[in-house]
């Protein structure tokens, strides 16, 4: 019981107010200090809302040629040129083998950093730009730091693999993989977690995995089929397919889980 109380005490709070417009934001939290990481894969619907909300702005190599093409069909803007200007990442980061030459040249022309790692081949691009950012945030900034990624999900599941991967490789970071479909995070065992439900734009389908690692307790609130010190591994139990029923979950585990949320069709 005593291990159990000491737990308790340790709180990490989640939000997804970053799928939210800035105009509704919550009231009496604190805010966040967010970056953005965009692979080389299609935009989602809903990247204008965190490109606004992000303070820093990292493309992974191809990533780039997304920005370039893709946003200013998402904003519905006729002006290309315009959206292209306006939409500029502070840093382009890899190696390099993606992304195409007019689109480096044309972010080089507008200020972006091209940081060129082609010497570096054991790490993912992803990895790449997390560890840029892990690297240049002061330790105290760290817990109020957001990393959003898009492009993490969908494609090529070594890919995949890999970019949930970097949640275990930086888990002292708060790391958020987001697709149009859903989102996925990484839920420290080292922690109780308690996770804000923004229920306009997720839910309710959500899901819990021990991967790495089995759990042999796992305890949640606020779901339709809450767990009680249960035992999860794959090869037998998961929780998949279930569903939020409250404002806010709470989870605690002795293993490391990636929680994950359907996303609705955000516009």
């Amino acid at each position: 019981m005593l291990w159990r109380a000491v737990r308790s005490m340790d709180v990490i709070m989640h939000s997804s107010s970053f799928l939210l417009p800035k105009l509704y934001q919550p009231v009496n939290k604190p805010v966040k200090n967010y970056a953005l990481v965009v692979l080389n894969q299609h935009l989602p619907r809903f990247m204008p809302r965190l490109w606004d909300h992000a303070n820093l702005r990292i493309c992974a190599d191809g990533g780039a040629n997304h920005i370039f093409d893709e946003m200013y069909q998402i904003t519905n803007d006729e002006d290309k040129k315009s959206t292209r200007n306006k939409y500029v990442p502070e840093i382009i980061e890899g190696d390099m083998d993606s992304i195409r030459p007019e689109v480096k040249l044309f972010y080089s022309s507008q200020g972006s950093k091209i940081s060129d790692k082609s010497h570096n081949q054991e790490t993912t691009d992803l990895h790449k730009c997390i560890s840029r950012i892990h690297h240049c945030t002061p330790d105290d900034e760290k817990p109020n730091l957001c990393v959003l990624v898009t492009g993490a999900l969908g494609g090529r599941f070594d890919h995949e693999a890999a970019n949930i991967n970097v949640l275990y490789l930086f888990s002292d970071m708060r790391i958020v993989l987001l697709s149009d479909d859903c989102l996925i995070r990484l839920l420290p065992r080292t922690h109780r977690h308690e996770l804000y439900i923004e229920s306009s734009v997720e839910g309710p389908h959500c899901g819990l995995f021990p991967v790495g690692a089995p759990s042999t307790s796992t305890t949640t609130t606020g779901l339709k089929w809450n767990l009680s010190e249960s035992k999860m591994r794959f090869g037998s139990m998961i929780s998949t397919s279930n569903i939020v029923q409250s404002e806010k979950v709470t989870v605690e585990s002795d293993a490391d889980l990636l929680w994950t949320i359907s996303l609705r069709n955000l516009t």
